[in-house]
């Protein structure tokens, strides 16, 4: 027998009859205040180690409750600051309860990801991805209330630190099951930390102060309704995994899925480039595009440290018998692409 790790703590208790009797009476006096009543039984679609997710249909149609784990429990508070400053790009929370890391949303529709490919996903996304840029510049003067509601700080100031905090994370892993393929992977881009340290420093000076960055900003995690606003009507959604970052690493996630999922999309595609300049349309006025464009290209790169620790955090919540090796590596992939040309990839 082998000793509850952390993740199986949090399955076993949100999967435990008094968890969801304790979720369901707190869904149905939500409701209540909101002036809906729950239709039909309460489900649990999702439950992983780090949150879970339950859903009811109600008078008012489909509602969600997420609970959040300890290591993104700000969630809850996030939702409430994000529809108060950016209300038009983020579902409009029906409860919350921060204490618990609880949030109770309404349907927003269906992920991106799911209705459009290939072509028709650039096209969505090059109407998207500015609506993303101005929930950015709306929530940037709140950068200071993001940290204290426990959003991880992955500003350009401490990305030496954070370098230093992956490579030892990533070193731990190789000790355990690298190969030598993978020890010579990490080795090449453990030598890259005055070089990560002066882009850090580089972006530190660049335009666009701190901000919020979704850090896995992907069409899985923007929600379009079915009316004929979609999508440009898409609501961003799963902010778990935010970081207060420059705002322009958000697009190492964004752009690095593109280039992997649409068929003949390699480095420096047209299609990357309409897609990385409609996201840069709201900043304009910050400084000319080839600034803008230079400026995005460092933030994915300084990015890859803060997606290597995301992805440290998530395998740190699983029990490593479930882990198959290409999860168990990718902390080692965002590291072992900081070498390479292209600021994309390893996200």
């Amino acid at each position: 027998m082998h000793a509850m790790t952390t993740c199986e703590h949090g399955i076993v208790r949100w999967s435990s009859a008094a968890w969801l009797a304790e979720a369901q009476a707190w869904l149905d006096e939500r409701l209540a205040a909101a002036g809906r009543a729950r239709t039909g039984e309460l489900r649990q679609p999702h439950l992983r180690p780090w949150a879970t997710a339950l859903t009811a249909p109600t008078s008012g149609g489909a509602v969600w409750l997420k609970a959040a784990g300890p290591g993104t429990a700000f969630e809850a508070g996030l939702y409430e600051l994000l529809h108060s400053v950016a209300p038009e790009q983020v579902l409009e929370p029906i409860a919350v309860d921060v204490a618990r890391g609880w949030m109770l949303l309404p349907d927003g529709g269906t992920p991106l990801g799911e209705r459009l490919q290939g072509e028709e996903l650039v096209d969505a996304l090059a109407t998207i991805l500015p609506r993303y840029a101005e929930l950015q510049r709306a929530i940037a003067p709140h950068a200071d209330r993001l940290l204290a509601l426990g959003v991880r700080d992955m500003r350009p100031a401490v990305m030496e630190q954070r370098f230093g905090e992956a490579v030892a994370a990533v070193g731990a892993y190789v000790d355990a099951h690298g190969s030598a393929r993978d020890r010579h992977d990490l080795e090449r881009a453990a030598a890259m930390g005055d070089q990560v340290a002066a882009w850090a420093r580089q972006l530190g000076e660049a335009p666009g102060g701190a901000s919020l960055d979704h850090n896995d900003l992907h069409p899985w995690n923007m929600l379009v309704g079915d009316g004929p606003g979609a999508p440009g009507s898409a609501v961003f959604y799963d902010w778990g995994d935010s970081v207060v970052a420059h705002p322009f690493s958000s697009m190492l996630v964004a752009l690095t899925f593109v280039q992997a999922n649409v068929p003949g999309c390699g480095a420096g595609d047209p299609r990357l480039v309409r897609l990385r300049d409609a996201y840069l349309g709201p900043f304009a006025d910050l400084a000319p595009h080839p600034e803008l464009v230079a400026t995005l290209e460092l933030a994915c790169r300084v990015g890859k440290v803060a997606r290597a620790l995301t992805w440290d955090r998530i395998l740190r919540a699983l029990d490593p018998r479930d882990v198959d090796d290409a999860w168990r590596r990718a902390p080692l992939a965002c590291l072992a692409s900081l070498p390479e040309d292209s600021h994309l990839g390893g996200a």
